[in-house]
């Protein structure tokens, strides 16, 4: 399976991802789409990106169907965006000794994740880090380099999201 993004005409923080028979709207970076992606840069890589595995909190949201390999998120779940560590995009346990986001957020933004593959499998420092597939906040606004999109379209291509499949963002 495949899954498309493109940039809306309306708006360049702003997407629509084509997926099998849907079209959905989703929130694209702050800084709208790069082929030149860098940490920090808000920025969604224009790239090819396979979907390696989903996060999920339980006690949030209702476990989208999908069949990728996945993981109940726990409050010590952390995700390294320090490029100079060892861990640098990688999924850790909080506290931790170098900077690093919480995947249990106070937000609904990471109720479900989906880890793309920008910069993990062949990882280069300071190319930017945690870029995710995730729930938007009402309204779309900007990510700070992801893709997101609305709960409800989230549980409605869930059964789509499988090993194998990839997200390409094209400009």
């Amino acid at each position: 399976m495949s899954f498309l993004v493109r940039r809306s005409p309306l708006s360049p923080l702003r997407g629509i991802l084509a997926a099998g028979p849907y079209r959905i709207p989703c929130a694209l970076g702050r800084s709208s789409t790069t082929v030149f992606k860098a940490e920090g840069d808000g920025a969604t890589p224009v790239a090819r990106m396979a979907l390696l595995s989903t996060s999920h909190r339980l006690w949030r949201m209702q476990r989208p169907d999908s069949t990728l390999p996945g993981r109940i998120t726990r409050p010590q779940d952390g995700w390294c965006d320090a490029p100079r560590h060892a861990a640098y995009n990688r999924a850790v346990t909080l506290p931790f000794g170098a900077s690093a986001e919480s995947m249990a957020r106070a937000d609904r933004l990471y109720d479900f994740v989906v880890v793309l593959d920008w910069n993990v499998r062949s990882r280069r420092r300071h190319r930017g880090s945690a870029i995710f597939f995730h729930i938007a906040r009402p309204g779309y606004p900007p990510t700070e380099g992801c893709v997101a999109i609305a709960p409800r379209d989230m549980l409605k291509i869930a059964p789509l999201l499988k090993p194998g499949a990839v997200l390409t963002v094209v400009r």
